[in-house]
């Protein structure tokens, strides 16, 4: 019974851990919006700077569903935060491959 119980226990860690290394926490998210501050609350620059592009581009759908909730909680917070830029983001950054939320009403499912 001790022997079923551990493979029971084995295999759900081995279903789901592939599935939480997808998912990025809003922490990180937060530290590579930092980047794109700059760019998201003034009207110059007129493209991002520095590690913005490189560090929101997301792999997984995953991924970029909680990006874009995250974004959308931290537009909040930000001071300034231009809603036309965020949306600008796939245009400016080429490795940026999904749409940004246009509005704090973005259904971030649809990304």
């Amino acid at each position: 019974m001790a022997k079923i119980a551990c493979m029971v226990v084995l295999c759900m860690v081995v279903l789901i851990a592939p599935h939480t290394q997808a998912l990025i926490p809003c922490v990180d998210v937060k530290l590579h919006i930092a980047a794109c501050v700059p760019y998201l609350t003034s009207l110059v620059p007129l493209v991002p700077l520095g590690d913005c592009c490189s560090s929101l581009a997301a792999i997984t759908i995953l991924d970029r569903q909680t990006t874009c909730n995250c974004l959308k909680v931290e537009a909040n917070i930000i001071l300034g935060f231009i809603w036309e830029k965020a949306a600008a983001l796939p245009t400016v950054c080429y490795n940026v491959n999904f749409p940004y939320p246009t509005s704090a009403q973005f259904d971030c499912s649809t990304v």
